[in-house]
This record gives structure tokens, sequence and C-alpha cells, in this order.
């Protein structure tokens, strides 16, 4: 009965970042389609950040990077 909570919170994990990889993804063909120039790298900071914070987390990640260029 233990191990139901581990799997529920892995599987919760591995959804997450996958969802949160495939949207930096598309954001970032899309941002490249209009010419701006605000792309969140594919890496494994990335994944852990999509894979724990969700879809905040992504918008994070670009939040930061928009305030990294003002």
């Amino acid at each position: 009965m233990q191990e139901e909570p581990k799997t529920s919170f892995l599987i919760n994990f591995i959804v997450r970042a996958v969802v949160g990889m495939g949207l930096i993804f598309f954001v970032n063909q899309y941002l490249e389609y209009r010419g701006i120039a605000l792309r969140v790298g594919l890496n494994g900071i990335s994944f852990l950040t999509s894979g724990i914070l969700g879809l905040p987390g992504v918008a994070m990640l670009y939040g930061i990077l928009a305030y990294k260029i003002l």
C-alpha cells in the first residue's frame, strides 16, 4: 500500500514535465515565428522546473527571461 503514493507522485511528475517541455517547445516555435528573441532552453533544469511546478513553472521560466532582457 505504501507504493501507491510514490507511484502516483512519479506519474504526476512525469506527465507535468512532458507537458511542460512540449509547451516550451511550441511557445519557442511561436515566438521565433513572430521574431521575438525569447527562448527557454530544453534542458534538465527546465524539465525539473516544469515537472515540479507545472505550468506556473514554465511561465516563471519565460518571466525570468523577459526580466533579464529589460
